[in-house]
């Protein structure tokens, strides 16, 4: 599960920095619905994912609210996934 959503969170997090490229104007504006519509999907998954990750791994609720504002934040995707990998080295660990 932690992979899936490790995934999620990175492409999110990459769509997301699209989104501003067109914003910023580094990206053609007729990339916005193709861009936007692809974004809005991940981020679905990505929040659908951290919910059902969050509470398979036993997260607090604290720590679901910091992966939410992760992904709000342009660049917050790369705190997350050094998370996602500490989580997976801990799992590694305990079995």
């Amino acid at each position: 599960m932690l992979s899936i959503f490790r995934l999620s969170s990175v492409c999110e997090g990459i769509s997301f920095l699209m989104i501003l490229g067109v914003s910023l104007g580094f990206i053609p504006r007729e990339f916005v619905y193709p861009i936007g519509m692809a974004h809005g999907v991940l981020f679905m998954a990505y929040m659908v994912l951290s919910l059902l990750t969050s509470n398979k791994q036993g997260w607090s609720v604290m720590v679901w609210l910091l992966i939410f504002l992760a992904s709000i934040v342009p660049f917050a995707f790369i705190a997350v996934e050094m998370f996602i990998q500490k989580e997976i080295k801990k799992q590694a660990v305990l079995t």
